[in-house]
């Protein structure tokens, strides 16, 4: 099985070379995982919804930050 190794960067199959999909699994494991912390209620229920925003689940504040992640 080759996803095992890249996850959803798989789907480029075998263009753009091995640095270039790892980093891209990198940073979609980062963006894609609901255990970001929200920064008003504390809760890890944060989604990102476009590139530098990001929603909280449960107290339902939207808040900025960089691309892919809070901090």
């Amino acid at each position: 099985m080759h996803t095992k190794k890249l996850g959803s960067a798989a789907r480029f199959g075998p263009r753009y070379g091995a640095k270039l999909k790892k980093k891209v699994w990198e940073i979609e494991k980062l963006y894609r995982n609901r255990r970001l912390l929200c920064p008003y209620c504390l809760n890890k229920s944060v989604k990102r919804v476009a590139s530098g925003i990001f929603e909280c689940k449960k107290c339902g504040k939207k808040f900025t930050g960089n691309a892919y992640t809070i901090k």
